[in-house]
């Protein structure tokens, strides 16, 4: 029996709060990869707000050694990964790298939207899967329930789960049992030529890029000369370890291991995620397939509140991008807001979490602009833009049509929550393609539109069924919309900040809740302001901040009164027209973030 057949490389999956990073732990602990003193939870969560809002956002892996019950010694390679919907590109590319997932379904909850997801990809990845029912200590536990459910919504046979308590430690000796027995060993040859899947890289301060690497054929050494397929270039393989969950020092990893390596490289753009790396002496003819890189989904402006906080903004977001490469900035300006950057996210988790991490990390103040997606405007000549910003939308004139993307959601919801559910869907433009029943849950299937959920989507559906719905979508191609760019004007003057892409349907009531929301917020001046919204030439909203009067009459008595106050007056009326031809309107943060929260409302 050769070494690889003895190796169990898995991934974790589970919708979000179902007990991954928990299960990780007592593994870890079983394994004995970290003593009692060094063991805390959720070990493998290791930035601040992964802890504090008890969410996996990058996928950790852990090399560990177990001994069976009939005495075999085996080698686990753990991938955590994360459950939110928007790092699901995280949870595709830790599925490459390994042959088996455990699925984890908490028995309280059973099974949710992005355990279905999860679990499809993992199907579509070739892999074995063992089911494991999470939290049977919990009171309001329904074991057979959850069995039958796995079955009847995504048809895995479930006569072998194992019932376990991440909390309390049972049944975590018989999932391991599952690993070693279920899950089949890596398939690869280590006399074959080095082949190395590149499954992430992050930047550490010390030691530069730090590259994890999946070997499929060959073996990596230190010193060996390594050549990455995407761009051709050469490096020198300087440190290989592997992380027991703490990073230890090897001579080599041979095919079928997961480690890192340390070359030396001191951009992140030099790796991309997905490349085949390969012995430069003896190069390969075929890279393998990779992964579809992510692609930023959700775009908004970051300004800093202070200008003069700008460059420290500009170093924090060039910093994080150097652990992120899901995320692009490129620099903004805006009349109303000054300087900033466009930002592109794959959702809106992750454009929070950026913005609470430039705000906690690089101690800035940040105003976020509405968040946009990306269209694709099709201009009379043939040529097809991209656009992230309305305010650079070409002349209507020019435009063909326009396309805005489109996703495929799951929902699924206890039944008395169904009607509501449906109503939101309809109200946001949704065809709906699905709805079948497990027990007394729905799993309904629609078809929306991105710019509706992007929003408040997952909140309302939350808020409307006490937090027992759960969401998850894909993006599935762009599709031809009746879209409209909504102006705002200031005194006649375009505020480009808060310009937006809406249906042409919702463009009035949008529009006038927002000079209605405008009027409130803008202080009054010496002069009367007007506030439209418009699309195009046309006005289709209006409310009038009334200017201050200042009574010019008192003082007037006597004979010839009439003229006198009438003169008073047109001087008045005079100055206040200058005024308001001169005068700039100063528009308040609070003005900007009261708009931001209509849309969410």
């Amino acid at each position: 029996m050769s070494e690889i057949d003895n190796i169990r490389n898995f991934a974790i999956i589970a919708h979000i709060d179902h007990g991954k990073s928990t299960i990780a732990d007592r593994i870890i602990h079983k394994c004995g990869g970290l003593t009692e003193r060094e063991m805390k939870d959720q070990v493998l969560d290791s930035m601040d707000i992964e802890r504090e809002r008890g969410i996996t956002i990058k996928a950790q892996t852990v090399k560990l050694n177990y001994t069976s019950k009939n005495g075999k010694k085996f080698i686990l390679n753990i991938i955590d990964t994360p459950g939110h919907v928007d790092f699901s590109y995280e949870v595709s590319r830790s599925l490459y790298a390994c042959e088996g997932s455990i699925l984890i379904v908490d028995s309280t909850q059973g099974v949710e939207a992005q355990t279905l997801a999860n679990v499809y990809q993992a199907l579509d990845t070739n892999h074995e899967i063992v089911p494991v029912l999470n939290k049977i200590d919990l009171p309001a536990s329904d074991i057979e329930k959850t069995k039958k459910q796995i079955e009847e919504v995504i048809g895995i046979d479930t006569s072998n789960a194992v019932s376990c308590s991440g909390k309390t430690g049972e049944g975590i000796d018989e999932i391991l049992e599952q690993i070693v027995e279920k899950l089949p060993s890596p398939k690869g040859e280590k006399n074959n030529d080095l082949k190395c899947l590149l499954v992430d890289s992050w930047y550490d301060s010390y030691l530069g890029v730090v590259i994890l690497v999946r070997v499929i054929d060959g073996i990596i050494r230190k010193n060996m000369r390594i050549k990455m397929m995407s761009n051709n270039e050469e490096y020198i393989v300087e440190k290989v370890g592997t992380f027991t969950p703490k990073p230890k020092d090897v001579s080599q990893l041979e095919s079928g291991e997961i480690g890192f390596i340390i070359t030396g490289i001191k951009n992140l753009s030099d790796t991309k995620v997905g490349d085949t790396i390969c012995d430069a002496s003896k190069p390969i003819k075929e890279a393998l397939p990779g992964f579809k890189p992510s692609k930023p989904v959700v775009f908004c402006g970051l300004f800093p509140v202070d200008s003069s906080e700008y460059q420290k903004l500009k170093d924090g977001l060039a910093k994080l991008k150097l652990n992120d490469s899901s995320f692009s900035y490129e620099a903004e300006a805006s009349s109303a807001l000054g300087l900033g950057f466009r930002c592109g996210f794959l959702g809106l988790l992750h454009l929070e979490i950026i913005t609470e991490r430039l705000e906690r990390e690089f101690d800035i103040n940040l105003l976020t602009t509405t968040p946009g997606v990306v269209y694709k405007v099709h201009l009379n000549s043939g040529k097809v833009i991209e656009l992230q910003n309305p305010s650079s939308l070409p002349d209507p004139t020019h435009i063909k049509f326009i396309e805005e993307p489109w996703i495929k959601s799951t929902i699924i919801t206890p039944d008395e929550y169904l009607g509501s559910i449906i109503k939101l869907c309809q109200d946001k433009r949704g065809i709906q393609t699905n709805l079948s029943y497990s027990g007394n849950r729905a799993v309904i299937n629609y078809e929306l539109p991105l710019n509706e959920v992007v929003f408040d989507f997952n909140d309302r559906i939350k808020s409307m069924t006490s937090g027992y719905a759960s969401f998850d979508y894909e993006i599935i191609e762009h599709r031809e919309g009746d879209l409209v760019k909504l102006g705002i004007l200031v005194n006649s003057e375009q505020v480009d900040a808060l310009s937006m892409m809406v249906h042409k349907n919702f463009a009035q009531s949008i529009g006038r809740e927002v000079c209605e929301k405008l009027k409130d917020l803008i202080p009054r001046h010496n002069f009367m302001i007007p506030i439209q919204a418009a699309i195009g030439g046309k006005i289709i909203a209006r409310e009038t901040i009334k200017g201050f009067k200042k009574d010019v009459l008192t003082k007037i008595h006597g004979g010839g009164a009439r003229d006198r106050k009438r003169k008073l007056l047109d001087k008045q009326k005079k100055g206040k027209s200058r005024s308001k031809q001169f005068g700039k309107v100063e528009i308040p943060q609070e003005a900007f973030i009261g708009v931001l929260k209509i849309n969410k409302e």
